[in-house]
């Protein structure tokens, strides 16, 4: 198998994809629309199925040394079976954060029992993980992280809260950032942990968007016994761990773990068709719109397979990934305020079948672009600090004990 080229594997997989897949349903994939809580469940259980199938037909896992289950190939041959899966069906829900960043993250830190044990089980279709990471005072300071996690003879006891974790109430597994020492500045006193999600002592509650969509998810986490064997890293030096877990979220567009294509969505008409069908193709701007939203289309493909090359090879640091995670956020945002300007008032009011259906929808939940996966803010400190040198802002609290840093409204 290793020795198959990318052309041969190329064409190897066109061919199994063509016979043994169906095409891609939008309305069943992954994604934070109002979905029947019955139809979401049987949604992850296809999935399963889907991911074990791709799995026993050795499609499964490409880029992940064979001794964890994987089939040792290259992010070439992932980006081939990419291309090749468009407009086909595919796991959505074991990519993102599954394989990447959770299981990126094990390979990286995992102990050898831990690959072993999840690494082959997430490739089979029978584990589906997410990320304890954000929390509910927190914003986009993941460093700030308030959930305990104090030693217990060989256990850990986890206390806090984490939240925005998306499909939290139908997964297995959690990669879970906690303080473990608060006499350190925050950055020093953190360690990663791995959980099942499913267990006592962990209550998830379901959010509700402004779109009617309930995939984000709070976690309350209550005297949670985590044995020492599940810590991912060695303790304290979770923040070691965390840049890497997001130098992989920031690349996701070019993960050689995820499986993923160029796939119609509910909101994916082609922009052409949504301006034919509102009557405003011949209006002035209408198509320089058009030709914008394509420009950001190419840029982003451009961008991402640069960043990859580079940061693969060595040539560029690897938080040049925040390059990447900027620029999504942002093309996300104008490519989704475009389609609204085209559809202009079709896209109030539309019945079920037709092209405009949820560019108002799209428009108005817009700024998740800028927040899912590491805020554009955030991206913007790593470009400037450690891409471009300039001078860090000061931060009082960079070398106090975490203890001692002030946190929420002050008291008089």
């Amino acid at each position: 198998m290793s020795a198959e080229t990318v052309e041969d594997f190329r064409l190897r997989a066109r061919r199994w994809i063509r016979a043994e897949l169906g095409a891609f349903r939008p309305e069943t994939a992954s994604g934070l629309r109002s979905v029947a809580r019955e139809a979401e469940l049987a949604a992850v259980a296809y999935d399963r199925e889907l991911q074990r199938k791709f799995y026993d037909a050795g499609f499964a896992g490409l880029a992940i040394p064979t001794r964890y289950g994987g089939r040792g190939l290259t992010g070439d041959h992932q980006r081939a079976f990419n291309e090749e899966l468009a407009g086909y069906e595919y796991p959505t829900r074991f990519q993102v954060p599954t394989l990447s960043p959770c299981a990126a993250v094990l390979l990286d830190f995992g102990t050898e029992e831990q690959k072993l044990r999840h690494i082959p089980a997430i490739l089979r279709g029978e584990e589906i993980w997410m990320q304890f990471l954000s929390e509910p005072g927190g914003g986009s300071d993941v460093a700030g992280a308030v959930t305990t996690a104090v030693r217990d003879g060989d256990d850990w006891i986890l206390n806090g809260a984490k939240i925005w974790t998306t499909g939290a109430w139908w997964s297995d597994w959690a990669l879970c950032l906690a303080r473990t020492d608060w006499d350190v500045p925050k950055h020093r006193g953190l360690t990663v942990f791995i959980l099942p999600i499913h267990q006592p002592g962990v209550q998830v509650h379901q959010i509700e968007m402004l779109n009617g969509a309930k995939d984000f998810c709070q976690e309350f986490l209550t005297d949670v016994r985590v044995p020492d064997t599940d810590r991912v890293g060695e303790v304290n030096d979770g923040w070691t761990v965390g840049r890497r877990w997001m130098f992989h979220e920031r690349m996701l567009a070019d993960s050689p773990y995820v499986t993923w294509s160029d796939r119609p969505g509910l909101t994916d008409a082609p922009l052409l068709d949504v301006a034919c069908r509102a009557g405003v193709l011949d209006e002035p701007g209408t198509r320089e719109l058009v030709g914008e939203s394509q420009m950001l289309d190419l840029v982003e493909t451009a961008l991402a397979g640069r960043l990859a090359t580079g940061i693969s090879s060595g040539a560029i640091s690897d938080q040049s990934a925040a390059l990447g995670r900027l620029f999504r956020g942002l093309a996300g945002v104008r490519q989704s305020t475009i389609r609204a300007e085209v559809a202009a008032g079709a896209a109030i009011a539309w019945s079920e079948d037709d092209v405009h259906a949820g560019a108002a929808e799209t428009f108005l939940m817009r700024q998740t672009a800028c927040i899912g996966g590491g805020t554009t803010e955030m991206a913007r400190n790593v470009i400037s600090e450690r891409l471009l040198g300039m001078p860090r802002e000061p931060s009082p609290d960079s070398t106090l004990p975490f203890r001692d840093v002030p946190r929420g409204p002050a008291r008089g």
